[in-house]
């Protein structure tokens, strides 16, 4: 997906970031948003000098409020409803993407990450073109307020308040970052963006200049069957 360079520890699994983040086929040179320095955002990590504290009894993780069941990632400013496939690490520790009939079509959740609704960030990832406009085509309108929405089969959803919208150097280490724990409830959406390079690759076609992250945070989580969203994040 993203061709980034070394190693990283997200929740201590190595990946080996070449080829990571999104390769799209048939791509279009769209308007791009603001390039950014990863490494000067502030992605709420948890940071500070270890001190080797004394033991201490850990924090449990609440329960997904999605628990097991299929759910759909819902953007409805930009008519995105689409269904989320849990994908992971392949035998290099390179994180797997969609290539099958329905790449364009599906939003991928890493279980390297947080489950959504447990305190930390869940990363998602998607094709912005697949040989054809995929499920992340339009990501580049959406802005800083607008709504993603997490939701059941059963009628569960979370809903999640965008925050930041930028773009990466997917040749800077840092661009890693946006993968990392966060010390609150956080959604992280990572896509291709900038100028498309026809590479002739006989399964991507080519490859995209930069890499667009979008970072939300939960404002709520609906129970199944509930008329009004409980508070949360």
């Amino acid at each position: 997906m993203l061709a980034l360079g070394g190693l990283s520890f997200v929740g201590g699994v190595a990946l080996l970031a070449a080829g990571f983040f999104i390769l799209n086929g048939s791509g279009d040179d769209r308007p791009t948003v603001p390039l950014v320095d990863v490494s000067q955002q502030d992605l709420h990590v948890p940071t500070g000098t270890p001190t080797a504290p004394p033991p201490a009894t850990p924090t449990p993780r609440p329960a997904p409020p999605l628990g097991d069941q299929p759910y759909s990632f819902v953007i409805e400013k930009l008519g995105v409803d689409a269904p989320v496939v849990t994908y992971g690490l392949d035998a290099n520790a390179v994180p797997e993407v969609p290539t099958g009939a329905d790449a364009a079509k599906v939003v991928v959740w890493y279980n390297f990450s947080a489950k959504p609704g447990t305190g930390s960030n869940a990363v998602f990832a998607g094709h912005v073109t697949w040989f054809g406009a995929a499920v992340f085509y339009e990501l580049t309108s959406i802005a800083q307020g607008d709504v993603i929405k997490l939701r059941g089969t059963d009628g569960t959803e979370l809903r999640y308040t965008v925050e930041s919208v930028y773009d990466v150097d997917p040749a800077d280490p840092n661009s890693l970052n946006v993968m990392k724990g966060t010390d609150k409830d956080a959604l992280t959406i990572i896509t291709c963006d900038g100028t498309f390079t026809d590479t002739g690759d006989p399964v991507y076609g080519g490859e995209y200049a930069n890499r667009l992250v979008v970072r939300a945070y939960l404002q709520g989580v609906q129970p199944a069957g509930a008329g009004a969203p409980a508070a949360g994040g």
